[in-house]
């Protein structure tokens, strides 16, 4: 098969010194001839390529791509030397940054393909191969330019590979290449790689398109030459003199994108041609614009504003599509000068050469949306999840939606009011239960459209389901949501983990809780292979511990009942080494609240077991549902992504003179007697404990030991601090 263009002539170092001499220094000349000299070194134990080439020219052809685009001299070395971290004879990146300075050695680092790493399947290799990139480039764009540019030079000489490796190349392209140089807004390798991956991915229907396509060009240049000639006439006719008008055909993919999505013939699609005003100012855009729909009629919603509303990557332009002279659908782009430099180059124009400037501040936010895809995407763990995610997140086909404020959001196509919350925060996200969009009330499962204005409903009783997962399109949205099951599920796992361990030991006349003040816990732990108890209560609750090896696990514990037996009297058991019983609270004076609500009476007030607030913390609350006011801890995340108009202003009472729960976590060398000292020093500042767990961990000598105590307020937990730091072993000890 004829390939789409004839592989690209040889290049060489002269003529890639002559490109960057047009816009380099002369001495940049110097270092690219050093770089050339030190590739055809490293290059020579290279086998040569299937054209029958050098192995050298495919690096040649690499930075003469970059030097054509017109980059910098580290990225155009970087071109050159892009695969001299591998072979037989590599270099070093200590030798790099020595001879070309540290710019160079990240980027030819970062390009570097990771050939040598083992997976267990192809798909764990291609998904670590992405990761790597996107790391690399986020960290550096210019190392995604530089392998932009390898790819597109392997796809121009892929017919000299075999028909499976074409398949292969030519879908990494289809995926991963062409979305990403789309996304940078470099438009002329965005075309070339779709157009040659459609060669390779379906050669019956290129050949047939492309055959089409060509008879009809005396055709369609004379329609071309027409609406040119009209168009021309009138801007001159207005005023307007300093113009560019081009007349191309698009390339073969888009329309054969068009032919699947609309299911239509070739002779059907209207706009084989697209048509583009360049312009010297913003203003005259607009007038182009009303010019245009005073000549042909406009269809109004294929018309996009990209130059109030610019893409992530500053792509700049006017969209429109008319209907033609013959009943042809037209589209027509109007842009000013800088706005089509950006348009052709993308983000690569703005790491194009120039002499004495640095990386601007506006340059630099350009590659926020790569850090962000890079955020959404590390935690993806499956491969094949993760190459879609990556699919889905590069998809060309974007829809652009507002704020109620005005912001811009930009999402894939098909996205839904939950991938619209989830972008602006997580917490959003989780309570979303449905969305106005221009003012009307929508579902979850509703499609954003291009335009349309957003405003997110949510409620505090609304939680992530399974169901949510099929509603989502972005990566984003789809890892909060599976973080929030994920975590759902783990506390559903210690529930049922809890009454399986309850009901296994009452069949030995024991508790749980019982069972904690034991030192047979620990033992258990050892055994069952957990690294805790909440661990063990975990893995018994999902499964992976059943109740025969509980059983199995609890019958050498003879001595566990014993252990564990209540004292005389009927009162709680006593953990091993503590001097004392543990008490009871202080009862609260009948009718004596802790916290005031001004100017409310007689409402239930509950202090939040989550942050255990006391007398001295600042304090916030909100109403829930039956159980009256919860008090938090003013920057309690439970308080934080409360419902604002459940919140409520409280203050504590002065008056009430109760105890308060405070939990202290205490982290010591283990050591005889250890407990009983701490315990003798919360005892001596007149405070309760209610609760003590400790444990040791074999990977730690040390002990950690939690407590939960009565004190009267802030001061009086700071003194206890303060007196069990001065216990000898004591390490660390604070309020949790």
């Amino acid at each position: 098969m004829r390939p789409l263009t004839p592989p690209p002539a040889t290049a060489s170092i002269d003529e890639i010194i002559a490109l960057t001499g047009k816009y380099l220094p002369e001495k940049s000349g110097e270092m690219l001839r050093r770089a050339f000299d030190l590739a055809c070194q490293v290059y020579a134990a290279h086998p040569q390529r299937l054209s029958g080439d050098p192995y050298i020219s495919h690096p040649l052809a690499v930075a003469r791509i970059l030097a054509t685009m017109r980059l910098d001299l580290p990225t155009v070395i970087s071109g050159l030397l892009h695969k001299a971290l591998r072979g037989k004879n590599p270099t070093s990146v200590a030798e790099l940054t020595e001879l070309f300075g540290p710019e160079v050695a990240r980027i030819v680092s970062g390009a570097t393909k990771i050939g040598d790493l083992q997976f267990q399947s192809q798909l764990d290799y291609k998904a670590e191969n992405v990761k790597k990139l996107l790391l690399a480039m986020s960290a550096d764009i210019r190392v995604l330019l530089v392998k932009l540019a390898d790819h597109l030079h392997d796809m121009q000489t892929a017919t000299f590979v075999e028909p499976a490796r074409q398949r292969e190349l030519a879908q990494d392209t289809r995926d991963l290449y062409a979305p990403l140089a789309s996304r940078l807004g470099i438009d002329w390798i965005k075309r070339e790689l779709e157009d040659l991956s459609f060669q390779y991915l379906n050669p019956e229907e290129y050949a047939a398109l492309s055959s089409q396509i060509e008879m009809s060009l005396a055709e369609r240049q004379a329609f071309v030459d027409q609406i040119k000639r009209t168009l021309s006439e009138k801007l001159h006719q207005n005023g307007i003199h300093d113009f560019v008008l081009l007349g191309r055909p698009k390339h073969l993919y888009s329309i054969y994108r068009k032919l699947i999505a609309q299911n239509i013939s070739i002779d059907k699609v209207y706009d084989k041609v697209a048509f583009r005003v360049i312009v010297q100012t913003v203003g005259e855009c607009y007038e182009v614009m009303g010019i245009v729909h005073t000549l042909w009629k406009s269809i109004p919603s294929r018309f996009k504003d990209f130059i109030s509303s610019p893409k992530a990557n500053l792509y700049q332009s006017l969209h429109t599509s008319v209907i033609g002279p013959h009943g042809d659908f037209m589209e027509i782009q109007i842009r000013t000068r800088e706005m089509d430099e950006l348009a052709n180059d993308g983000i690569a124009a703005h790491w194009a050469y120039k002499e004495g400037s640095a990386i601007s501040p506006r340059d630099a936010r350009l590659f926020h949306w790569l850090k962000q895809l890079v955020q959404n995407l590390q935690e993806v763990d499956d491969s094949q999840e993760f190459l879609e995610a990556v699919k889905v997140e590069l998809d060309h086909a974007e829809v652009y939606v507002l704020t109620p404020n005005g912001d811009v959001k930009e999402l894939p196509t098909g996205s839904t009011p939950l991938d619209f919350a989830y972008s602006i925060h997580t917490q959003i996200g989780h309570h979303c239960t449905g969305a106005k969009i221009n003012g009307r009330l929508v579902p979850l499962r509703h499609e954003l459209q291009h335009g349309d204005v957003v405003e997110v409903i949510t409620s505090p009783g609304q939680h992530p389901n399974q169901g949510w997962l099929a509603l989502v399109k972005t990566s984003r949205a789809r890892n909060r949501i599976r973080h929030w099951l994920n975590q759902e599920e783990q506390e559903r796992f210690l529930e049922s983990g809890r009454e399986i361990w309850e009901r296994e030991l009452r069949r030995r006349n024991l508790s749980l809780k019982r069972l904690i003040k034991t030192d047979a816990v620990r033992e258990l732990i050892r055994k069952l292979g957990g690294n805790a108890l909440e661990d063990l209560l975990r893995k018994t609750g999902s499964g992976k511990i059943t109740p025969q090896a509980i059983d199995e696990a609890l019958k050498p514990l003879a001595l566990v009942e014993e252990k564990a037996r209540e004292p005389e009297g009927g009162g709680e058991a006593v953990p091993t080494g503590l001097p004392i019983k543990l008490k009871p609270g202080r009862p609260r004076k009948t009718g004596q609240s802790p916290v005031v609500i001004d100017g409310v009476d007689n409402v239930l007030v509950k202090i939040s077991n989550c942050c255990l607030p006391m007398p001295g913390d600042a304090i916030g609350g909100f109403i829930t549902a039956g159980r009256g006011v919860s008090v938090h801890k003013a920057d309690c995340r439970n308080l934080v992504n409360a419902d604002p108009n459940r919140r409520v202003p409280v203050r504590w009472n002065s008056a009430e003179g109760g105890g308060h729960k405070a939990k202290v976590r205490v982290l010591a060398r283990d050591g005889k007697g250890l407990l009983a000292a701490i315990c003798n020093q919360i005892v001596a500042e007149d405070a309760y404990i209610l609760d003590a767990q400790a444990h040791s961990s074999p990977a730690v000598v040390g002990a950690t030991i939690n407590l939960v105590l009565e004190v009267t307020d802030r001061e009086h937990l700071a003194v206890i601090i303060q007196r069990l730091m001065g216990v000898r072993g004591v390490l660390e000890a604070r309020r949790v």
